[in-house]
């Protein structure tokens, strides 16, 4: 059974603020390069979720490096892959519990 990909209120305006950047500040190919990026990331989490590590920052989330600037937390169940956050690793990372309390 595949399990649901659902993306928080937040993980959304952090995707769609994300992808609105590259476009404008890099190109298109680049806003393309990195949905593929992403795409590729979220069918692995969908297959094997257990195959990420936990976070050492926030308890119950684990954490899937998509580019060295940004970084997918997730939490899933039999069901689910909730997308809590997709965090700019150049963010200060006390940001990180603040963006993960829902």
């Amino acid at each position: 059974m595949k399990r649901e990909i659902r993306l928080s209120k937040r993980a959304i305006r952090k995707l769609n603020s994300l992808l609105v950047y590259l476009e404008e500040e890099w190109s298109t190919k680049a806003k393309h390069e990195f949905i593929l990026k992403l795409d590729k990331s979220l069918k692995q989490i969908q297959k094997l979720p257990d195959s990420f590590p936990e976070s050492e920052k926030i308890r119950g989330l684990r954490k899937c490096v998509v580019t060295k600037q940004t970084t997918v937390f997730y939490k899933y169940s039999e069901t689910t892959i909730d997308v809590i956050t997709i965090f700019d690793n150049r963010q200060n990372p006390k940001s990180l519990k603040k963006e993960t309390k829902e």
